[in-house]
């Protein structure tokens, strides 16, 4: 029984009964106290026996295979970077190339028409200096015929 006068029942105990509210004190048992609805099982370890001979060969295999599986993945994705970079560096060349024989057809086509411009001034001068040559000639003779007329 309670201060109050109510009987504890499984360890509830009131500690205060006002008009507005109460207030209970709950006790728990210790767990080392077996409690009868269910029976208190020690866990223990369990204990681990020797493995055989054939399980640590099994295990050594499965190790290696597992090693080997994991070096064949890390070649398997070098092997397919180089690749990738071969395909980079083919690809710039290929690039590279092309640019180079645009520019070296650039270049040609150029010094071509430098050569056809060249040649043509060189010969509307050669055609001047032909007019030239003809008409001081054409004034000289016009002087001889004036000088022997005259």
């Amino acid at each position: 029984m309670d201060p109050c006068g109510t009987p504890l029942d499984n360890g509830v105990k009131s500690l205060n009964k006002r008009a507005s509210c109460q207030a209970f004190e709950v006790i728990l048992k210790s767990p080392t106290e077996p409690s009868p609805e269910r029976p208190q099982t020690l866990a223990l370890p369990p204990q681990k026996k020797e493995p055989s001979l054939g399980e640590l060969q099994r295990r050594l295999e499965a190790a290696e295979e597992r090693r080997k599986s994991q070096e064949k993945q890390v070649l398997k994705q070098l092997a397919e970077k180089r690749e990738r970079e071969k395909e980079v560096l083919n690809k710039a060349q290929e690039v590279n190339n092309n640019y180079s024989k645009m520019t070296e057809e650039k270049l040609h086509h150029k010094m071509e028409l430098n050569q056809e411009n060249r040649m043509a001034r060189l010969s509307a001068l050669k055609q001047r200096l032909r007019e030239k040559v003809s008409l001081s000639e054409v004034r000289k003779n016009k002087e001889l015929h004036t000088d022997l007329s005259g």
